[in-house]
Formats: C-alpha cells, structure tokens, sequence
C-alpha cells in the first residue's frame, strides 16, 4: 500500500506534502510516543484540502490495522483533553490551541466512527483506549484516571462552561459531533440494555460530577433556545461544505498511498423548514441520547457466572439486575425556571445544584419547532418528568402556542410518523389531567384555522378545535393504523376534557355523536362477525377456534370504547349542560343512534340519562307547537332558554372518569431506538446499517417519512398507558 517517507521535509516542503507525511505516519506502523513534537505538528496542520471518501477509507482501514500497535487514538484523545483543559484555562483563547483542539477533536471523530461501526468484538477492543505500561505519562494525565474519562471530561467542561461566541461556534459544534459518535456504541447493542453493552465513552458521561451535568444540561438547552448561527468568519474554514462539494474534512494520508478522512456532511440541513441551525439540532440530539441512556448493572457478579449457560441474556436482564440514575435525567427534571423557584415560596432547599432556564424562551422555541419530532420528544420528557415545567405550560395563557402546532400535526397525521402520533397524544393526554387547562382551552378563541380544510372555523375555540381533531384521530386510526392504543389515549383525552367543556362549538359536537355512530357501526359489524363464527363448525375447523377468539377480543375492546364515549356525553351532560345547548341539539339531531343500544347490559345506565335529557328537551319542543316547521336556529334557540331552567332531575350521577398516563415498567426499550432513528435521520452522517443491532434496518436510516403502518414505527415496549383512576 505504499510507505512512508523516511525523513519529513519540514522546512521546505508544501502544505499538502507535509500533511500527506503527517496523516501517513498517524495511521502507519510506527509509533509516536505521547511526548513526541509529532503531535504538535499534526494538530497545528492547517487542514483545508479536500480528499475523496474512498481513499478515507483506506486510511482507516489501515488506522484500523494499526492501532493496536501504535495506540495512536488513545494518543490523540489524551491531546485533545489536554488542548480543552488549556482552552478553558486561557482566557481569549491563542488561535493555536483553538486550531489544535479542532482539529483533534475532528481527527478523533473520523476514526472513532470508522472503528465503532466496523467493530468485530462485543467488546469495542478495537479502540484500544489504553497505553503501554513503558509509556511515559504527561503530569496533566492523570495516571489514576482512564482515556475515556479524561477526554468526556475535557469535552463535557467545554461545552458546559464557555460560551459559544463566533471564536468558540466552531469547536462547540465538533464537540458535539464527537459526542454523537462515540456515543453511537448503543447502537451496536440490542434494543434492550443489558449488563454486558459496552459504552465506554457515554458510560464516562454518567460518572461526571453533578455540577458538570448541570452545565452541560443547561448550555444544551440553552443552544437550543438562542439557536446560534454560523458565524461569517467560518465559512473560510473548510469542514463547511457548500452546494455538491463532498463534504468535510479535507486531505490526508501519506505520500504515497494518498489516503483522505471520510467526507461527513454535518452541517447539511433538512430542507423545508426554513433556515436552521446546526449548533442548535446537534445540542438537542447529544441531549435526548443523554437523557434516556439506562446503564444495566448486575445486582451480583456471581448470578450472571451460574446462570450464564443456561439463562439468556434478556432474562438476566429483567431479573438480576438494575438500572443506575442518570445524572442528566435527574438534571433535566430538577430544572427550575430562571424567574421563579418553588424554592423561593416554600423554603424547601433542593439537595445538588439547579439547572435554571428560562422556561418562557423555552416554551416559545419548543411552540416554533414543534413539526420536528425531537423537539416533540423534549417537549414529553419535560412535561412527563419536569412538574415545575409542567406546572408552567399549564398557567400560560397563550396554550395556543404548543397546541396549534400539535393539532396541525395530528391533522396531517398520514404524513407523519406513527411514533410522533403517539407522542403527541401522550402530551395531550398529560395536559388534560389538569382540571385548569381543561377550562383554559374553552376561553381561547382563534379567529380562524387555516390548515383545516374540511371546513372554514371561525371564532372557534381551543378546546373545540381540540375536540375536532382528536375525533378526526380516531377516524383516521379506525380506518388506516387501528391500533387500541391510539383509540385509548384519544378518548382518555376526551374524557378528562368532558366535564370541563364550554360552549362547544357546534361542528365539536356534531363530530362528537358522529363518533359514537362511527365505533357503533364498527361493533355492529364485528357483532355480526361473532354471530357468523359461532355457527362455523369448530370440529372441521382448527381455525375456527383461532378466529373467533381474536373477533371477541376485538368486540370487547370495542364495547369498553362506546362505553367511554357515552361516559364523555354523559360527563357533558350532568356538569355542563346550561353551557353546551350545541351538544344537546347534536344528541337530539341524531338521537336514532342511540336507540339500538338502550337495552344493551354494558351502556343501558349510562343511555338512560342521555334519554332523560332528551325527554326533557323533546317535550319542550312539543310544548312549542312550531307549525310552520322547525329550522336549525329555532330549534337551537328553545334549547338555549330551556337550558336556563334546566335542574338535571332524574339524572344519575357517575363517577368521573379520570385517566392519566403512565410509562411501563421498562420504557428505555422503547424510547433508546427511537432517539437514535431521529438522531439518524438528521446528524447529517451515515452509520454501517448492516452493524445496528438497536433497531431493525429495514429500509434507508434517512428517510424520515415512514408509512406509519409499518413495523419500525410502531410502539413497542413503553408507549403509552391510560391508566383509569376511578
């Protein structure tokens, strides 16, 4: 494959011949000791020559060769802990140090990915991430402490304590990009964490300081919120790449095998969402792989030895072992507004140190982004785990914010992912558990909705229009996904809603029985579908068995689905009737759906009070006498002035219907392969598809459009659950 020249031309060589014999020697097989001036010539190399991918690869085919020898990343991740440690410690930083921590940080990424995807052992021993014992150690080494902890501290300090500015943009953002990679050991593993994945570098991450992760949380944030741009002074640096031109890092190798670094497009945009900015997506990406990382930890060393020949490793998993806290979870949930503590009214001091954010600048960013689904994820993990942000969510008065891009994108839900469905519903659903937001969202009204086009809405209500589309949800799970726990979270949603509703427009309530004729009409068929298999002679038929049993089950979820809507009608009815005249005429309009179902032993009770209110309403409408025929608006108008009078006599009084979400027992098995199908399809850089064991690789990783029926976007283990409390 060629050699390396003897003697470096130094002084009178060109830029190009002196990175060809620096890069060459960097993967060769000869090895520079941690002290040698080598590395001072490698970092400080201006690299702005850009190389084809194919010859990147071969030069880390032979890195990969190599290293094991020459222990070179170990080498130049020590150097790049070591340049972060002095960027930190030098106020304005020296151009040189900043030039030699870029690129460091962006040589180690290059090969560290190329060695984490081609990795043949469960155990990453490509890497190497140790030295020889006759290696002479530097005092800022810290011999007690190992390569990976040293440079995820170096990393993590800079990215928590200064500042990005347009002299630090560019290497807060390879920082970041490092992180994605090294962290990208989950995805060899498989979807559930066991006690022999091996994350060497995110598992360093964990093992930080408190105070450490509370920077690191907050600058993260905080890059997502102020959304810095790409300063103009940059651009000339040229791991920027413009239009077609391949990409990033530039040329290298040695003189005569010409080897180049792999090509990544990082800063490559996703179209049609306007300008973006990278700093701010990267942030946000390193912060969900951080916040939902599980370390799987033995409860006794000695149970994996007697059980490891017969028992596998999923069930070692479940039974013997545990997870440890994840500092940056426990940060992300402890954080606390910038403007108001809890703290400060109730004297209860909070035992670490606060992340404090502005949850206003917060709340606005999430509202803009919201059609991107990991601002939709880190939307769910702050009101599901953060009840301070929570609490803040709920007192605003402009909810439209959050919840009009949330309808919007379950209005278009054929063009979106099954899993952001999902976890659209899941937010809704936590934020209709709050008897207040239920109340707020009926007092806003929108002067038009111009992304419904079934109908014009004017001065329509929040709370109606959220009522319209989480029906049209229903419908569009009823006829294309069909999943049971689509419908559940919809009409949990609707249910906590219920008692709550104000002057429901009169298209909400419309839909709102035409969804009780929809799922009837379902039950009706699967009734008659029951009748049929009961007459199948089971005897010459084995399927039969089968069949029948999977009809029942369907039937019963069904019949526990129109006893919640007529739990909705009648939640309406007995605590909000004098304020709804639009679902009363809706009833009375379509009152013949109901009749089927009146002697039906699961909704007779709950039937009986919607009959009470139409008898009470029908005889005032008899009383009227109207000959010359009733229109719309007279009908609507004796049900307004009979709802004055209106006592709710003869009614029978329920219990309300509470649902709440709750996580099943072992959500990371759900949400680790989820972060990392988004944070793939948007990083900008490929990864091996053949080597991801954390997910199935049935189609390009980049493609973010998914039919949602298909297998790699359903829920798995973790999603929702609308648990009734009674």
């Amino acid at each position: 494959m060629g050699t390396v020249p003897s003697t470096p031309r130094w002084s009178s060589a060109r830029p190009v011949d002196t990175a060809e014999y620096l890069i060459g020697t960097f993967v060769g097989e000869k090895s520079f000791p941690l002290t040698s001036d080598f590395w001072q010539k490698l970092l400080e190399l201006p690299l702005s020559l850009q190389w084809p991918s194919h010859r990147v690869r071969q030069a880390c085919e032979l890195f990969a060769q190599n290293n094991y020898y020459t222990r070179h990343l170990a080498k130049i991740l020590i150097h790049l802990g070591q340049c972060l440690q002095e960027c930190i410690s030098t106020s304005g930083v020296p151009s040189t140090v900043y030039t030699k921590a870029v690129n460091a940080v962006y040589i180690s990424s290059v090969f560290l990915k190329y060695l984490i995807e081609n990795a043949k052992s469960e155990n990453i021993e490509e890497l190497h991430l140790s030295l020889d014992e006759s290696e002479v150690i530097q005092n800022n080494f810290p011999a007690d402490q190992n390569i990976e902890n040293f440079v995820m501290h170096g990393v993590l300090s800079f990215i928590g304590t200064l500042d990005v500015n347009p002299e630090t943009h560019l290497l807060h953002h390879e920082l970041l990009n490092f992180m994605l990679i090294v962290m990208s050991t989950q995805l060899l593993s498989g979807p559930s964490p066991g006690p022999k994945d091996v994350n060497p570098f995110i598992d360093a991450a964990m093992a930080q300081e408190s105070s450490l992760v509370g920077l690191v949380v907050r600058r993260l944030l905080i890059n997502y919120i102020n959304r810095p741009r790409i300063p103009l002074n940059d651009v000339s640096y040229s791991i920027f790449s413009e239009g077609s031109q391949p990409g990033v890092l530039q040329r290298v190798g040695s003189a005569a095998a010409n080897f180049v670094l792999l090509p990544f497009n990082y800063l490559v945009s996703s179209g049609g969402e306007g300008p973006r900015s990278p700093l701010a997506d990267s942030s946000l990406q390193v912060l969900l792989i951080l916040i939902h990382y599980r370390k799987c930890i033995l409860v006794d060393e000695s149970i994996a030895d007697r059980k490891s020949g017969g028992a596998t490793s999923d069930s070692l998993s479940k039974e013997n072992t545990y997870f440890s806290e994840n500092p940056y979870c426990k940060a992300l949930e402890n954080a606390r507004d910038i403007e108001f503590d809890r703290v400060d009214i109730e004297g209860n001091a909070h035992s670490g140190p606060l992340v404090r954010l502005p949850f206003a600048s917060l709340f606005d960013t999430l509202g803009m982004f919201l059609a991107d689904e990991t601002a939709i994820l880190l939307l769910y993990s702050l009101v599901h785990g953060n009840s301070d942000f929570l609490e803040y969510v709920l007192v605003r008065t402009d909810l439209d914010t959050l919840l009009m891009p949330i309808l919007e994108t379950l209005y278009n839900a054929s063009r979106r992912t099954s899993n952001q469905i999902y976890m659209l519903l899941i937010i809704l659903l936590i934020l209709s558990q709050d008897s207040s937001f239920n109340a707020s969202i009926h007092k806003l009204i929108l002067p038009s909705v111009p992304w419904y086009k079934e109908r014009l809405l004017h001065q329509t209500s929040l709370g109606s229009l959220m009522v319209i589309i989480l029906i049209r949800t229903v419908k569009y799970n009823l006829s294309k996904l069909r999943d049971v726990y689509l419908h559940t979270n919809c009409l949990a949603t609707l249910a906590n809603m219920a008692p709550h509703a104000h002057r429901l427009s009169a298209y909400a309530s419309q839909r709102l029985v035409s969804l009780f004729d929809m799922l009837s009409r379902k039950y009706n068929k699967l009734a008659e579908l029951m009748d049929d298999k009961m007459h199948i002679d089971k005897a010459n038929s084995p399927e039969g068995d089968s069949i029948a049993e999977d009809v029942s089950t369907e039937l019963h979820i069904y019949t526990d689905f129109l006893r919640i809507v007529l739990e909705i009608l009648n939640a309406i009815l007995t605590y909000a009737l004098p304020r709804n005249p639009e679902v009363v005429y809706a009833i009375m309009h379509r009152q013949e759906v109901f009749q089927p179902f009146k002697n039906h032993p699961r909704f007779n009770e709950l039937l009986e009070n919607i009959y009470t209110v139409l008898d009470f309403f029908n005889s005032r409408m008899d009383a009227q006498g109207m000959n010359g025929g009733w229109s719309v608006e007279k009908v609507l108008q004796v049900i307004i002035i009979n709802c004055r009078s209106w006592r709710g006599e003869g009614m029978k009084m329920f219990t309300q219907l509470r649902f709440t979400y709750e996580q099943e027992s072992h959500p990371e098995e759900f949400f680790i392969p989820y972060v990392w199908q988004l944070v793939l399809s948007r990083c900008g850089f490929s990864f091996n598809a053949s080597t991801i064991n954390l997910f199935p690789v049935d189609q390009p990783i980049e493609k973010q459009n998914v039919d949602s029926e298909e297998e790699l976007n359903k829920p798995q283990n973790g999603e929702l659950i609308a648990e009734l409390v009674q």
